[in-house]
């Protein structure tokens, strides 16, 4: 296993516009490959747009969705893949043979298509079904993970995809800046963000405050730091739909140290250099060897009913 270069990129999507955010994914994968990234990832539905899916029908989320592979984008995300000579992840909506729609994540290569995660525990839209499995493939001698958003809240998932064998987690989220009963939370202004080179002040405080950065990093760099994996968090930066989103898109290291952040209020990536040293180095690796399953088997991995109590329509409460 050698070192290998990966970006992760922040930028602001159009709801249902393929044509330009596929665009503005090939032309930072372009300069990402310029500056010797291996891969470049992208946020939760970068392709399609994320929050404005909660108003959609069935019948107009199977318009937006794609099959996978076969679907439109995958073709697009391949030509960009081999024109650039890089690795590309990006989200999308899917569907299949039975019209059973999915959150999708996939990384396509010059090859086409080398992984797909269907997430794990989708809420958007209550047409969405959820996937049954984990994720893991490898690239350039390198395990890597994919869990969508909210998999990630769950800690499980991020053990389970580690004692799986990956090494680099992909963590594509749409989130931050929205109302939740942690203290602190709730929307940032949309109108701070039409004059955002005034507000630039105004808005960076609202973004690393409480409603954001604050709030990620009380556990993003625990899920790296327990399981020592590198964790590639990706995330968009402006509106998303009706709702202001704060990016900070990072890198970081299985020691829990952020090594790249993306931190301008516009289209951005940045690129972290992985070393396999710090995989075994780390504390995470020890943990992980020093595990007891016997002891909790029966406790983690009983049957119970879990219900995601979470409601999108709450959010347009304003």
């Amino acid at each position: 296993m050698e070192k290998i270069r990966i970006a992760t990129a922040q930028f602001e999507h159009k709801s249902n516009d393929k044509d330009y955010n596929l665009s503005v994914i090939d032309s930072l994968s372009k300069q990402a490959a310029g500056h010797g990234a291996k891969m470049i990832a992208f946020h939760e539905c970068s392709i399609t747009g994320y929050t404005f899916a909660r108003h959609l029908s069935k019948s107009q989320m199977l318009e937006l969705a794609e099959r996978i592979p076969g679907g439109n984008s995958i073709d697009a995300l391949t030509q960009i893949a081999k024109k650039n000579n890089i690795a590309v992840l990006a989200g999308l909506f899917e569907k299949d043979k039975d019209d059973d729609l999915f959150k999708a994540y996939v990384c396509v290569d010059k090859n086409g298509l080398i992984a797909k995660h269907r997430k794990l525990h989708p809420f958007i839209n209550t047409h969405l079904t959820a996937g049954d499995e984990y994720t893991v493939f490898e690239f350039e001698g390198w395990k890597c993970g994919i869990l969508i958003c909210y998999d990630n809240n769950v800690i499980e998932n991020v053990r389970a995809t580690t004692l799986l064998g990956a090494n680099i987690i992909f963590m594509p989220h749409v989130t931050m800046c929205t109302p939740s009963t942690r203290p602190g939370a709730g929307f940032v202004d949309a109108e701070l963000w039409k004059n955002k080179n005034n507000n630039a002040e105004a808005l960076r405080k609202e973004f690393d405050g409480s409603k954001g950065k604050e709030w990620l990093m009380k556990w993003l760099p625990a899920r790296a730091y327990d399981n020592g994996v590198y964790v590639i968090f990706s995330n968009p930066i402006g509106m998303d739909d009706d709702q202001l989103k704060n990016g900070c898109s990072m890198i970081i290291d299985p020691f829990g140290d952020v090594i790249a952040e993306c931190r301008a209020l516009n289209d951005e990536f940045v690129i972290g250099e992985l070393t396999p040293e710090k995989l075994t180095a780390a504390g995470g690796y020890r943990y992980t060897q020093a595990r007891r399953p016997e002891l909790y088997k029966d406790i983690i991995g009983r049957e119970h009913t879990a219900e995601l109590k979470i409601s999108w329509l709450d959010y347009d409460k304003k």
